[in-house]
This record gives C-alpha cells, sequence and structure tokens, in this order.
C-alpha cells in the first residue's frame, strides 16, 4: 500500500512539473532512462497524465448528471461510454460545444451510438413440410 501511495506521488508531482513547464520534467525521465526498467513506467505515467487529463475535459464539459450517468454507463458498456467520450472531446476540441452539456443530450447521443452499432439479425424459421398423402398411408395399413 506504502508502494502505491508513493506511486502516486510521484505521478502527481510529474504532472506538477509538466504543467509548470520546469525543465526538471525533462530531465528526470532521462536520468531514469539508462537502468533501463523505468521505459514501462514512463509509459504508464505518460496514460495515467493523459487519462487525467482527458477526465479532466470531460469535467469541463460534462454536467454533473450526465458525468454520473457517463460513469455508470462505463461501469456495464466500458466501450459505449468510451465511444462518447471520444465523440464529446472531439466535438469539444473542435468548438462544436455550446456550454456543458446536459443529461438529456447524453442520452441522446448514447442512443445514436447504440443505433449505430446495431445490425438487425433477424431469425427466419423454416417449418419442413412434410408432403403426406393420405392415400399412400391407409395403403400400407391394409390387413
Amino acid at each position: 500500500m506504502d508502494d502505491d501511495l508513493a506511486h502516486i506521488r510521484a505521478k502527481r508531482l510529474e504532472q506538477l512539473r509538466a504543467q509548470q513547464g520546469a525543465p526538471d520534467a525533462g530531465a528526470s525521465p532521462a536520468a531514469g532512462a539508462p537502468g533501463g526498467g523505468t521505459g514501462g513506467a514512463d509509459d504508464a505515467a505518460k496514460r495515467a497524465q493523459m487519462e487525467e487529463m482527458r477526465r479532466g475535459m470531460l469535467v469541463q464539459i460534462l454536467s454533473n448528471e450526465a458525468r454520473e450517468r457517463l460513469s455508470r454507463v462505463s461501469i456495464v458498456k466500458p466501450e459505449k461510454a468510451r465511444a462518447v467520450e471520444d465523440y464529446l472531446l472531439k466535438l469539444a476540441q473542435s468548438r462544436q460545444l455550446s456550454g456543458k452539456v446536459a443529461e438529456g443530450q447524453l442520452i441522446e447521443l448514447l442512443e445514436q451510438i447504440s443505433n449505430q452499432g446495431k445490425t438487425e439479425n433477424k431469425i427466419v424459421y423454416n417449418r419442413r413440410r412434410s408432403d403426406s398423402d393420405d392415400d399412400d398411408d391407409d395403403d400400407d395399413l391394409d390387413l
């Protein structure tokens, strides 16, 4: 548990340095690179930082109710929630959103995305019809 706390603190310190534009932020990964074992940690830290930026942007563009709904959707269908998040972020970056997205708008987006991926599956039952001639059946039963 102490390792997790230290890891979280290190990530947060790196984020703060990156935000301030400190030259130490560029020097610390380079200093750890010769060790060889920090390449995966650096990638994980970058991914965590990108995910944190993503969450921050979503906080800015979604209302509280919409954020709660999207978090509930992500529990059940993470791929659908990710698609909605990507779409919203794309709209925000292209400045097509005016104000925060309300819960009703989010519901409409969820419906649109679910309808896009929906392929119509039809099940067709072909019943076999038996060609029974009453005359043939009666001929076999003659005694």
